[in-house]
């Protein structure tokens, strides 16, 4: 179903404001009224498209979720475990940049609300992948991968897990690899 053009203006404007806010603040420091006054709209404008700013955040950093699946499936043919995707790459050099935000709504381990979002969407994905290729146990193999993506991307974050983001995606790369040769038996 098409999306109004006006929804998503605002929405935008809402997701921008929101990372700006959060450029200068923690997000539990930030309030609905002033991204609203960022945005240009009024409060209620801001409840007609959300229900509370964790909703806006994760909706804000909805792109991270897109990046993070469209780089872990970037490359065609024979994964070469030691040169992961250019794109996998720069997701992890992006997201360093950004790390408070995602910080707060990517607890360690890997839960909270973007960490379900990243899960579902990897864990479809990469099951999606692997039916299309014919492998065995796509279930299973999309589980694994979703979940050990994200919980050492949170756990990276959280600075549980010490690298720079070159290191941190060639590691994730390796593991992610190494994760689809297992064999079943």
């Amino acid at each position: 179903m098409p999306t109004d053009p006006r929804t998503e203006r605002t929405r935008a404007k809402l997701r921008q404001a929101l990372l700006e806010e959060c450029a200068h603040r923690p997000l539990a420091e930030v309030s609905v009224t002033a991204v609203a006054r960022r945005a240009g709209v009024g409060r209620a404008t801001f409840y007609l498209h959300y229900a509370t700013l964790e909703a806006l955040a994760v909706d804000a950093c909805a792109d991270v979720v897109r990046e993070a699946v469209d780089a872990l499936h970037a490359w065609r043919g024979t994964a070469d475990p030691a040169a992961p995707p250019p794109d996998l790459l720069a997701f992890f050099d992006r997201l360093a940049a950004e790390a408070g935000l995602y910080r707060e709504l990517l607890s360690p381990g890997g839960g909270g609300p973007l960490g379900q979002v990243l899960h579902r969407d990897l864990r479809a994905r990469s099951r999606a992948e692997r039916t299309l290729v014919g492998a065995p146990a796509p279930d299973l193999f999309a589980s694994a991968v979703a979940a050990t993506f994200v919980g050492v991307l949170a756990d990276w974050l959280h600075g549980l897990v010490e690298a720079t983001p070159a290191q941190i995606a060639r590691w994730v790369w390796r593991i992610l690899i190494n994760l689809h040769r297992t064999p079943l038996s």
